[in-house]
């Protein structure tokens, strides 16, 4: 798949407050499983884990901290869990782009 640079540098973007509460509610349930993310290293990363904490990180943003230590921007969320997360859009309009188009 052809991620673009724009979208594993992209400044914090506010979530809707959806997005917020689904990964409160996960944190509260103790749930574990994989998370999908957008990320520089890899285009996608993935993530597993519970959640233990949300942080807000001043000029940051929003971060999702699991118990192995891993810090996931919330607006970079492709899947939390198996549900859509704030970036699932933006991921999948890339599957629904022409890839060999020419023209």
């Amino acid at each position: 798949m052809n991620i673009s640079k724009e979208s594993l540098t992209a400044p914090y973007l506010p979530v809707a407050w959806e997005y917020r509460e689904v990964a409160e509610e996960e944190m509260s349930k103790k749930t574990r499983g994989k998370i999908f993310f957008f990320c520089q290293e890899q285009g996608i990363g993935e993530g597993e884990g519970s959640i233990i904490e949300l942080k807000e990180i001043k000029n940051e943003g929003l971060f999702l901290i699991l118990d192995n230590g891993t810090k996931i921007r919330i607006d970079r969320i492709i899947t939390l869990y198996g549900k859509p997360g704030a970036a699932y859009d933006e991921y999948d309009a890339y599957g629904n782009t022409c890839m060999d188009c020419n023209g």
